[in-house]
């Protein structure tokens, strides 16, 4: 046993340099961060949701979606594509306060999606000027919300002031 240790320790003395504990020991911290960056990226797929039942919240105007911007931890985050709002809180890492995505909360984000631009200007639903190029890109985007996140809704037109007294 003693020759075996012997040879453990002189071969890693050999190949690294280190002692046996030295070496041992970033082995470990190497083992534990893996674990750890790893544990940050949980999939769609292992996140149980708390609510059972899917949101449905309706028809709503931009005015009515804009309430949904993360801001109120109590309400879901929504964005729309193409006049169809999605729940996205299942991915708050990207959209939820400070992530990346996190300016298209609340709003029609089709415009910049096609355009992949994050320039507030372009966090809008008005797809006049695109080029079909850029459609292509908007409708692999609207796939890949259709395929992960639930359509919660569709934007409609802001009422009028006669619309509201007739209801």
């Amino acid at each position: 046993m003693t020759t075996v240790r012997a040879a453990t320790t002189e071969t890693i003395f050999e190949y690294t340099g280190l002692s046996p504990t030295v070496f041992f020991t970033i082995v470990a911290m190497m083992v534990v961060t893996y674990k750890v960056v790893c544990g940050m990226f949980v999939s769609a797929d292992d996140f149980v949701p708390v609510k059972t039942q899917p949101l449905h919240l309706g028809d709503m105007t931009e005015e009515e979606l804009s309430a949904y911007n993360g801001f109120d931890s109590e309400k879901p985050l929504l964005m729309a594509i193409k006049g169809q709002i999605y729940d996205v809180s299942t991915s708050k890492m990207f959209y939820g306060p400070g992530g990346a995505y996190a300016m298209f909360i609340g709003r029609d984000a089709s415009r910049a999606l096609a355009l992949l631009s994050f320039k507030p200007e372009d966090i809008n639903g008005n797809l006049e000027g695109l080029s079909d190029a850029e459609l292509e890109i908007l409708q692999d985007w609207e796939c890949k919300f259709m395929e992960k996140y639930a359509q919660v809704g569709q934007l409609v037109p802001k009422k009028t002031l006669t619309e509201n007294i007739e209801d």
